[in-house]
């Protein structure tokens, strides 16, 4: 499993453009082929800056998404949007705090 962060801000004037966009599209990419699951994080200090979260079974499995037809139709639609370029990293879990473990 690999965890995928990406990082956009958006110009100030297109945030709602963006929201729109995302709303009309999570559900398919959260849906598509190998994706665990997605979050949309926005920062409490600019509310113009997001953060994709999403968790793939495998590398193929993101870089299947990320040549199809919907990924090249959502990112050719937000990038104009951007404030400045966007910044994205693929990441293994190294420590999970988050699952139970003995106390």
């Amino acid at each position: 499993m690999i965890t995928r962060i990406v990082k956009l801000h958006f110009q100030a004037e297109k945030k709602d453009v963006f929201l729109q966009l995302f709303n009309e599209t999570k559900l398919n990419v959260s849906n598509f082929e190998g994706c665990l699951g997605m979050q949309l994080l926005q920062d409490i200090k600019d509310p113009c800056l997001f953060f994709t979260y999403s968790q793939w079974e495998s590398e193929d499995a993101l870089q299947n998404y990320r040549q199809s037809d919907l990924f090249k139709t959502l990112w050719k639609s937000i990038k104009p949007l951007f404030e400045i370029p966007a910044e994205a990293w693929s990441t293994a879990i190294y420590f999970d705090g988050f699952e139970s473990q003995e106390k």
